[in-house]
């Protein structure tokens, strides 16, 4: 059987500037792989490294993150979304800091966007290989759309919103989908465990779904069983994972872009670091 491997990227909103600094490494390293299934902020800098636009998530994070329009109150008040739709999935990748997708096409690479079916409490994986086509760009904004600070996303006759309430680190997927060996991108440092959520917030909002609450009642679970998997596959060395090596200490909201700055550069480090591993693991 083809060993295809697999790049599986956690989300975790502005903590995924630790990712977008870990595949930009692989961009200078020339680290290529046979399939990308991303979560919420994974997707997001996942689509810049196929398109091969090293930089473009820092760039436009550290440009437009103090902007009212990109994420926070303002948006959330004026539009119902913490992320402004029109400036953070229109303007800024078609005019302001425009993305490849030419290039994204090209690379042939198949790229699966993880989005929680509201009615379903699913896990649902879609395949999008062209961010101007169709509703795949709707798809990604789905996929990344917080619970409680976003409204549901409907598109392709479902509702949708952030992937990581059904499936944070979709390695399960990614095997069943035949990526034998698989390199893990994580936001959290070593050690941490994702604790039980607050439910009340979710019954109040999201009553008529009663799946939906369901599944982010038991996030906790299945995330620190993800976790035991992804760890019980490194021992059995199929998996290779790239996680901060300290944590530090960025919010899914941070407005610091000095901070972000300095996760991105730690994500570049931690990879660079273990370069040779890599290829190793790549290699056999």
């Amino acid at each position: 059987m083809e060993q295809k491997l697999g790049l599986v990227l956690e989300g975790g909103a502005m903590r995924g500037l630790y990712t977008a600094g870990v595949l930009d490494a692989f961009l200078e390293s020339g680290i290529h792989v046979d399939g990308v299934i991303g979560v919420s902020a994974g997707t997001v800098h996942g689509v810049s490294y196929l398109s091969g636009q090293h930089g473009r998530s820092i760039r436009y994070y550290e440009k437009y993150r103090s902007d009212k329009r990109f994420m926070g109150l303002y948006p959330l008040l004026t539009t119902g979304d913490i992320v402004d739709k029109q400036f953070c999935y229109h303007d800024i990748p078609w005019e302001l800091d425009p993305f490849d997708d030419d290039a994204f096409q090209a690379s042939g690479v198949p790229f699966y966007v993880t989005c929680t079916n509201v009615e379903t409490g699913k896990a649902e994986y879609i395949r999008c290989d062209s961010m101007r086509k169709g509703d795949n760009m709707e798809y990604l904004r789905a996929g990344a759309s917080m619970p409680l600070v976003s409204r549901i996303v409907e598109v392709g006759g479902k509702k949708l919103l952030d992937g990581g309430v059904a499936d944070s680190i979709p390695l399960g997927a990614f095997r069943r989908m035949g990526y034998r060996k698989n390199i893990v991108v994580l936001t959290r440092a070593a050690g941490y465990r994702k604790k039980p959520a607050a439910i009340l917030p979710f019954k109040m909002m999201y009553h008529d779904y009663p799946e939906f609450v369901n599944a982010m009642a038991h996030r906790h679970e299945v995330y620190n069983a993800e976790l035991a998997a992804v760890e019980q596959g490194v021992a059995d060395g199929d998996v290779f994972v790239l996680r901060p090596s300290v944590d530090l200490e960025v919010s899914r909201t941070e407005h610091s872009v000095k901070k972000l700055r300095e996760l991105y550069e730690l994500g570049r480090a931690d990879t660079l670091s273990r370069l040779g591993e890599l290829r190793r693991f790549c290699a056999k």
